[in-house]
């Protein structure tokens, strides 16, 4: 592969965005130089060079999946269409959040065995790696979890328990229709299956503890989900898992900061300006220092928009909150090759143009190839070649 120039642009390096040239080898960045003979070249004047987005936490490919309650795709053509989202995003490493839980449908077992099987079917451009959502009580699937973690298929683990939550929706049949019908069966089918499950909760403690026993083994990064309270986030602190994924209060995320935690939220809650769920402004916990990672969460195009949204804000600079979808998920999962721009690194890469504040890709790069180019771009960024 010939070694590609990015010339004129203004680079995010070093903590700071100054004017700068790249050179790109093999998949890295080769240099902050752009004299190589026979290089491919991109003309990036006016345009952004920034770390490529690194989303820890997205599943809005289940709606590639399904995109109607019961209304079922092959997952192979699913992901064709969610890594276009994802690149066209700017997202060049993307952790899918695959829910495996005691649900039919959607969430299933055979949903999770066919997403894996799908994802090692061929080489994908993006990185689309698995963080495996365990739900706590689905203990008749913990001996395929176990496996698959052993043999390398996930790559974050991370600790829900939704039952509790699930159980107290059944006697309100809007709310617990929702369930029925992304598992595929009746209210009064989904309802039996549930208070079955809860019959099994003597059992969790012990399978908790198997699971985290792997992923250490394994290396995994380990986070909890939806952390209720600080003593909730203490328990999965002593498993090893150090990611605190969307504490319902600022509190828990002080804490979890406090000892040294990546904290996630989510990007639509800056984008919207609120959670969805009514719980703590993103936005506010970012300035504050508590929220330390975001995530695409249900919504891949808001992890673009956020951090130029904060920057816009006037408390951090954009730098700062570039970090927020590069360096600092990057540090979270145990990526040490890329997040950053310096020589040496994995090239991800996105040059981006702002519009009236507002980001757009021109271009995504993914270890030094060109992984996307919007239309606009042709002109401009290939006439140096």
């Amino acid at each position: 592969m010939r070694p590609l120039r990015i010339i004129g642009g203004t680079v995010l390096a070093e903590g700071r965005l100054q004017p700068a040239d790249l050179l790109l080898a093999e998949g890295r960045i080769a240099a902050f130089d752009a004299n190589a003979a026979d290089a491919h070249t991109l003309d990036a004047r006016g345009l952004l060079v920034l770390p490529g987005i690194i989303d820890i936490h997205g599943d809005a490919f289940e709606r590639q999946l399904q995109p109607r309650p019961g209304v079922g795709f092959p997952v192979a053509l699913a992901l064709e269409d969610t890594e276009r989202q994802l690149l066209a995003n700017g997202i060049s490493t993307a952790f899918h959040g695959v829910t495996l839980s005691w649900e039919p449908g959607l969430r299933s077992l055979e949903a999770w065995q066919a997403l894996l099987t799908a994802l090692a079917s061929r080489a994908w451009t993006c990185d689309m790696r698995v963080h495996l959502r365990w739900e706590a009580f689905n203990v008749d699937a913990l001996d395929t979890a176990l496996a698959d973690i052993a043999a390398g298929r996930v790559h974050l683990l991370a600790f829900n328990d939704h039952t509790p939550s699930i159980l107290k929706k059944l006697a309100d049949p809007v709310t617990s229709s929702k369930y029925s019908e992304r598992g595929g069966i009746t209210l009064d089918e989904f309802r039996a299956l549930a208070e079955r499950i809860a019959t099994r909760a003597a059992e969790v403690p012990a399978a908790l503890d198997r699971l985290a026993a792997a992923a250490r083994t394994a290396g995994l990064p380990m986070a909890s989900h939806d952390d209720y309270s600080i003593a909730s986030r203490d328990e999965y602190r002593g498993r090893g898992a150090h990611i605190c994924e969307f504490p319902t209060a600022e509190e828990i995320g002080r804490s979890a900061r406090a000892h040294g935690d990546a904290v996630v939220m989510g990007s639509p809650n800056v984008v919207r300006g609120r959670s969805h769920l009514g719980w703590a402004s993103a936005a506010r916990l970012a300035e504050a220092g508590i929220c330390s990672v975001l995530s695409s969460d249900y919504f891949y195009p808001c992890l673009l928009q956020a951090p130029f949204i904060l920057a816009g804000r006037g408390v951090l600079d954009l730098p700062h909150a570039w970090d927020l979808v590069a360096a600092n998920p990057a540090a979270a999962a145990g990526l040490h090759d890329r997040g950053v721009i310096e020589p040496g690194r994995r090239a991800d890469l996105l040059l981006v143009k702002q519009h009236h504040g507002a980001p757009r890709v021109m271009a995504t790069l993914v270890q030094g190839r060109v992984a996307h180019l919007a239309p606009e771009a042709w002109g401009g960024l290939l006439n140096a070649a």
